[in-house]
């Protein structure tokens, strides 16, 4: 192994079979792993048997750390540095000490492995041509719907990561705010309880909220805009009288429509109140 590098080194994100051989090898062979949390990260090493120094290197304290770690790998040192689960710097503390280690001519190889982001793309069933990758959003409404409002015009499938007890107000907000798009939660990823919830983001919502807990890590994904603009303007009226004289009440029939075209149902409400009041002052106008 060459000396003065820094590995990243990809974790599992929930089952330890994840890890890669090449992985093993590096976390054996460097002089320090540089760890978000000790704890974590030594229950991963005495799992696989190994037994290394281990330096704490998280979001409070990496600008520190980074120099520290940088120092070492530039006095030949080979140093890893891990995440809790998953790829550093993705989501996770590792891109000051990468940008502090590119400045100084310290080598940097990534060790590539498991990240949730790619796992949940790739079987979520959602376009994985372009997709754009958010990370967590803001906690607080208002910066979470402004930011939502900054994806808007994304032709790429979005994925994010969010909280278990943020989950529903984010659904909520990215109803309102990006209209009734396809969206899939995927839940516990590699985990024994691993789940996939797909469909428009009310219904997804509304599975979430008749639940007693959400529990576990998610990643959601977003759709892109399937071009609602294009939906002529009078199809959302005539699919709810549709709905109407096949047996549904009216608000159940609204709300039908606005999950087939894909907008809120505050919107379809909108639309089909001023088809009512076009049809009402058509004869007079005649």
């Amino acid at each position: 192994m060459a000396n003065g590098v820094v590995y990243l080194v990809s974790t599992p994100v929930g089952n330890l079979e994840d890890i890669t051989i090449r992985a093993l090898r590096i976390l054996r062979e460097v002089d320090l792993i540089a760890c978000e949390d000790t704890r974590c990260t030594g229950r991963l090493l005495r799992h696989f048997g190994i037994e290394k120094p281990l330096l704490s290197c998280h979001e409070h304290n990496e600008a520190r750390r980074a120099r520290e770690i940088v120092a070492r790998a530039a006095e030949g040192a080979s140093v890893a540095l891990v995440s809790d689960a998953g790829t550093p710097g993705i989501s996770d503390p590792g891109y000051r000490v990468v940008r502090t280690a590119v400045e100084a001519g310290v080598n940097v190889v990534p060790i590539p492995g498991p990240t949730a982001a790619v796992a949940a793309l790739s079987a979520s069933g959602l376009p994985t041509d372009s997709f754009l990758f958010r990370g967590f959003l803001p906690p607080r409404r208002a910066a979470r719907r402004a930011a939502l409002r900054d994806l808007a015009a994304s032709r790429a499938t979005v994925v994010l990561y969010e909280a278990p007890h943020r989950v529903l107000a984010a659904l909520a907000d990215l109803r309102d705010v990006l209209g009734n798009r396809r969206v899939v939660i995927a839940r516990e990823l590699t985990k024994l309880h691993e789940e996939y919830l797909r469909g428009t983001a009310e219904s997804v919502l509304q599975e979430l909220a008749g639940r007693t807990a959400v529990k576990g890590e998610l990643v959601v994904l977003v759709g892109p805009d399937q071009g609602r603009q294009q939906i002529p303007e009078e199809s959302l009226p005539a699919r709810v009288r549709q709905l109407e004289r096949e047996g549904c009440k009216r608000m159940d029939a609204i709300k039908q429509a606005a999950r087939e075209h894909g907008i809120g149902k505050r919107e379809a409400y909108a639309r089909v109140e001023e088809a009512k009041l076009a049809s009402e002052r058509t004869p007079a106008d005649s």
